[in-house]
C-alpha cells in the first residue's frame, strides 16, 4: 500500500506545477513560478518514494506517477536554459579594447541593513563603471555617497519605502530622468551613458513592486512596469542595457515576455542561474537581480558578489560594445499575441494604479549630477 505522505507530496508537486499555467495575476499563483528547481527536486523525491513502495499495477497509481513525472520534467525544462548544459544566448567577447567596455554592479542593499562597510568593500573590489543600489533611503545615501570620489556622476531618489534608488557612475550621464511609470512611489532611472570611446548607450534601471501579501495582491504593477519599459526599448535605436531587481525570476512568463517585446538578451542563459535571493537561505535562492542587454553587446564576464548583509547578493557584469554582434546574436522575437498582451497588461496596470508621472510636487526629491 502506498504511503499517504508520498501520495500527498506527489499530488502537491502536481498542483503547484499546474498553478502557474493559469493566466491569473494574483500573487499566490504567480509566486509558484519561482521555485521550479525546488519543485523539480521534490518531484524526483516523490517519484522515487512512490515507485519504491509498490508496483504500478492499478490505474490510479499509474495516472499519479505519470502526471508527477510529466510535471517534474516540465519544471526542469523551465530552468535548464540557466544551466551550463544549455547553449549561451549572449556570446562571450574576445575583444580587448577597454574603451568599448561597460561594467555594472547591481545591489539590493535591504533598507534595514546597516552593514554598509561590507557593501562598500565589495563595490570597491568589483570596481564597476556604474553602481546601482536599490532599497535605499537617506541613511544609505549618506553611506554610499563615499563612492562619489570615484563615481562623480549620480542619480539619487532615496525613499524610505524599500523602493529608493541610487546610481553612481564614473562615466558621464546624459539626459538622466527619474520616472514613476506605474505607481507614484516606485521610481525608475533612465539615461544615456557615454562610453570611453565616445559612443552612447541607453541604460534603464528598475525595481518594480513584487506580487506578495505585504506588497501587491497581484503581479499587474510589476508586469506593467516591465512591459512598459520593454515597449520603449523596442523602439530604441541605440544599444541598451536594463538592470535592477525585477522581483521576478528569469524563467517566468512575464520575464520571457519582457525579453520578446524588448529584444534584449539574457547573459545568464547557458552560464548558470546566479541566484541572488535569498542570501541567507541557500536552499531557497532565485535569480531576481538581472542585467539584460541588446545584441550589440557581448559578455566579457559575469558573477555574483559576496555577502553584504542584505537578503540579496550583488550582481556584477562586464560588457563589450561590438555593433557587429547584432548580426550574429539572435534576439528573442515577439509575435502579434505577445505585443497585444503587453499592451493589455500595461493598460490594466495604468487603470489600477495612480496616474504615472514624472517628478511632481509632493514626490520624493530626486537628485542627479550628470
Amino acid at each position: 500500500m502506498w504511503n499517504a505522505a508520498a501520495v500527498t507530496l506527489g499530488a502537491l508537486v502536481i498542483v503547484l506545477s499546474v498553478l502557474p499555467l493559469l493566466r491569473s495575476k494574483v500573487w499566490w499563483i504567480r509566486v509558484w513560478e519561482f521555485p521550479r528547481l525546488q519543485l523539480g527536486l521534490l518531484g524526483v523525491l516523490a517519484l522515487a518514494w512512490l515507485i519504491s513502495l509498490s508496483p504500478l499495477d492499478t490505474l490510479p497509481r499509474l495516472i499519479l506517477v505519470s502526471l508527477l513525472a510529466l510535471c517534474t520534467v516540465a519544471q526542469f525544462a523551465a530552468v535548464w536554459r540557466y544551466s551550463r548544459l544549455a547553449p549561451v544566448e549572449a556570446q562571450t567577447s574576445d575583444g580587448a579594447d577597454p574603451d568599448r567596455r561597460l561594467s555594472l554592479t547591481v545591489s539590493n542593499v535591504l533598507e534595514s541593513n546597516r552593514q554598509a562597510d561590507r557593501l562598500l568593500a565589495q563595490l570597491r573590489q568589483a570596481d564597476a563603471d556604474i553602481v546601482l543600489c536599490v532599497e535605499t533611503d537617506d541613511w544609505w545615501r549618506e553611506q554610499l555617497d563615499a563612492l562619489t570620489a570615484t563615481h562623480p556622476h549620480t542619480i539619487a531618489c532615496p525613499i524610505a519605502n524599500t523602493y529608493g534608488m541610487l546610481l553612481y557612475s564614473r562615466l558621464p550621464l546624459h539626459e538622466p530622468r527619474i520616472e514613476f511609470l506605474v505607481q507614484d512611489d516606485v521610481p525608475s532611472f533612465h539615461m544615456l551613458v557615454g562610453l570611453r570611446n565616445g559612443q552612447r548607450v541607453r541604460l534603464h534601471c528598475v525595481h518594480p513592486r513584487p506580487p506578495a501579501p505585504s506588497e501587491a495582491e497581484s503581479s499587474v504593477p510589476r508586469d506593467a512596469e516591465l512591459l512598459m519599459v520593454a515597449r520603449k526599448i523596442r523602439d530604441e535605436t541605440l544599444p541598451v542595457i536594463l538592470c535592477g531587481d525585477l522581483n521576478d525570476v528569469a524563467w517566468s512568463r512575464t520575464t520571457r515576455q519582457f525579453q520578446k517585446v524588448s529584444g534584449l538578451l539574457d547573459p545568464r542563459k547557458g552560464r548558470g542561474m546566479f541566484a541572488t535571493f535569498h542570501a541567507r537561505l541557500p536552499g531557497l535562492r532565485f535569480p531576481l537581480d538581472h542585467i539584460f542587454h541588446s545584441p550589440e553587446f557581448r559578455l566579457v564576464s559575469m558573477g555574483r558578489l559576496g555577502y553584504v548583509g542584505s537578503d540579496h547578493f550583488p550582481m556584477h557584469a562586464v560588457f563589450s560594445l561590438e555593433p557587429s554582434a547584432r548580426h550574429v546574436q539572435s534576439a528573442p522575437q515577439a509575435d502579434a499575441e505577445d505585443l497585444q498582451e503587453a499592451r493589455e497588461t500595461v493598460a490594466q496596470g495604468l487603470r489600477e494604479e495612480a496616474t504615472p508621472r514624472q517628478q511632481e510636487a509632493g514626490a520624493p526629491t530626486p537628485r542627479w549630477t550628470p
